[in-house]
């Protein structure tokens, strides 16, 4: 059995508080709010925090709030099915919607957050190992080693972004609000994660995401779907978030995101190009699904063939462009 390293645990109820915690803690202290990525790290000697500060009960981090424009403030607490179940996340942010739907299983889901989604830790099969085993192969890059396994002459941690919110988000353009003793700031979605496994996030270690800001629907449609070996449980080994906006027949703007085929979402700049102002045609969305394929480049680090996976991109671009031309 894999047990807890020994720490402390704090458990504030205030923002003020938590952040006052985690600058006087310094870098051996992370945050937790679900513990559904972090407790399993842990045990698996990945993350070895000294303190753990808990912002389940941190006021004002937790639901869904009307924001001025027509947009919604969400809470990064707030749990995943709370979100799911969600009348007007489920009609006016579709696309994310099925994103949270497809994440690990209802009872996983009733624990972990959307901000816990959100700065989910990479993953690749030489790092989610036990500590034991890690071990045997001399540790990696990631954690405790030196060398890349998947690519040993690499001087950059390949481990994947898993998240199946982050490339829906990126799609959305939404904005995350960071907080900490400095000060407050917002960055775009796209502009929150790296091309690096190991240095995965724009987000200072002293900081904790205190909101994710959806921007109004504003006539967008949009749509996730998601590749795995099993229909609940495993996390993604690809994800296509899409959305788009329509006069009439014609999409005058078309977003495409690729997830978990690097180190942080991907964008199909080409095939978002291809679409852009051309009816939703068969022709027109196979030749975009076409374009987004070079764009996904999975390495041998998770689940399935790496050239299946590629090819996989074609075919889910394509059924996802495919759900936008019904209105929901």
């Amino acid at each position: 059995m894999m047990r807890l390293p020994q720490f402390r645990y704090h458990a504030p109820r205030t923002l003020r508080e938590a952040v006052s915690l985690l600058r006087k803690e310094g870098p051996e202290a992370m945050v937790v709010a679900g513990g559904t990525d972090l407790y399993p790290n842990m045990k698996r000697r990945h993350q070895t925090p000294r303190t753990v500060i808990s912002l389940r009960v941190v006021k004002g981090l937790r639901g869904v709030r009307p924001r001025a424009g027509g947009g919604l403030s969400v809470g990064p607490c707030t749990t995943l099915t709370e979100l799911e179940e969600s009348a007007v996340i489920r009609k006016r942010y579709h696309g994310l919607h099925e994103a949270i739907r497809a994440i690990s299983t209802p009872v996983l889901r009733n624990m972990g957050t959307i901000g816990g989604n959100i700065c989910l830790d990479t993953r690749c099969n030489y790092y989610n190992q036990n500590y034991e085993w890690r071990r045997a192969i001399n540790f990696c890059m990631k954690c405790d080693g030196e060398i890349c396994w998947v690519a040993p002459g690499s001087d950059t941690c390949l481990a994947v972004s898993s998240s199946d919110t982050a490339p829906v988000l990126c799609a959305m353009d939404a904005r995350l609000r960071l907080t900490s003793g400095r000060g407050r700031r917002t960055v775009q979605a796209r502009a929150f994660y790296r091309r690096d496994g190991i240095d995965y996030l724009n987000k200072r270690k002293d900081e904790i995401l205190t909101a994710i800001d959806l921007p109004a629907p504003g006539g967008w449609r949009s749509a996730y779907r998601k590749l795995r070996r099993r229909e609940a449980f495993d996390f993604p080994v690809l994800g296509v978030a899409v959305q788009a906006r329509f006069n009439r027949k014609v999409a005058t703007d078309v977003r495409i995101w690729l997830g978990a085929v690097a180190s942080a979402p991907v964008e199909a700049a080409e095939a978002q190009e291809a679409l852009s102002g051309r009816p939703f045609t068969d022709e027109a969305i196979d030749e975009a699904a076409r374009l987004a394929w070079p764009r996904s480049k999975p390495v041998d680090n998770t689940d399935f063939a790496v050239r299946w996976r590629k090819d996989m991109t074609r075919i889910l671009t394509r059924d996802a462009l495919r759900a936008l031309r019904t209105p929901r």
